[in-house]
């Protein structure tokens, strides 16, 4: 019995890593401990925290182990960030393992060929955005889920914007944004014209939705200090008052850097 249940145990958490990966694109090991061993709330119970998890010494060798079991399984595919970093992906038969559970999947062989390492390191914040906000209960859609349109804005976005990472609770929306010191001036010019569009409902009180069921609470960027400057002084010169920007944005400077350090797996 006893071996029994550790074959289905094992089962289980292969179901479980397969799952996450294919939520995300891809994920380095750090991220698949915390996000599949570590307990989850129930509920929030507070504002979103954004501060990157930190897996624990035994759950990163339960994510160890159940990634060698599906490498040898052929389930997921492997690379090297470009950090150095470990990530992996669904492949085929993982893709194909998931479809016999019932699950909607695909492989992401794609996903992880070539990416620059501004691009690869945006990525890793916004993933690590999104799991904290799972672990503390917050309804989640991914960066990957966004830019599919499996999200609550679908296709067209919001406005025509899509966030990097939605937190739910409820009706209230956390829109997440993560954001290097430079930006694509058509881009950036396409931000604050939707930062615009935004600001009534979120400065009106109460709030008011920005589609049915929803309102959105914050918009928060995860940024350089550069960054902030910048928007800060270009809002200012729009006509945005400094409390009513502080109402509608927050800025978090310092819970992750835009270097691309290796983190190990």
């Amino acid at each position: 019995m006893k071996s029994n249940d550790g074959r289905q145990l094992a089962a289980a958490n292969e179901i479980r890593v397969l799952r996450a990966l294919n939520r995300f694109g891809w994920l380095r090991t750090r991220d698949l401990a915390v996000l599949v061993w570590q307990r989850w709330a129930h509920r929030p119970t507070d504002e979103p925290c954004l501060a990157p998890l930190k897996a624990t010494a035994s759950n990163l060798r339960m994510a160890q182990r159940t990634l060698r079991r599906l490498l040898v399984q052929r389930m997921v595919l492997r690379a090297a960030g470009p950090d150095g970093s470990q990530i992996y992906a669904v492949s085929e038969p993982g893709a194909r393992r998931l479809q016999d559970a019932g699950l909607t999947a695909s492989s992401g062989k794609d996903l992880i060929r070539s990416f620059s390492a501004g691009h690869f390191r945006h990525r890793c914040i916004a993933n690590e955005v999104a799991i904290a906000g799972i672990v503390q209960g917050f309804k989640v859609s991914t960066e990957r889920e966004i830019a599919r349109g499996l999200w609550a804005g679908g296709e067209m976005g919001l406005a025509g914007k899509k966030p990097d990472v939605l937190l739910r609770a409820g009706r209230h929306w956390t829109v997440v944004e993560v954001e290097r010191s430079r930006r694509n001036s058509v881009d950036y010019k396409a931000l604050v014209l939707w930062l615009a569009w935004v600001r009534p409902y979120v400065s009106a009180t109460p709030q008011r939705e920005v589609m049915p069921g929803a309102v959105v609470a914050k918009i928060v960027f995860v940024c350089t200090e550069a960054f902030e400057r910048r928007l800060r002084a270009d809002l200012s010169e729009l006509g945005w008052r400094a409390d009513e920007a502080d109402k509608v944005i927050a800025y978090k400077t310092r819970l992750y850097t835009f270097q691309n350090i290796n983190f190990g797996n």
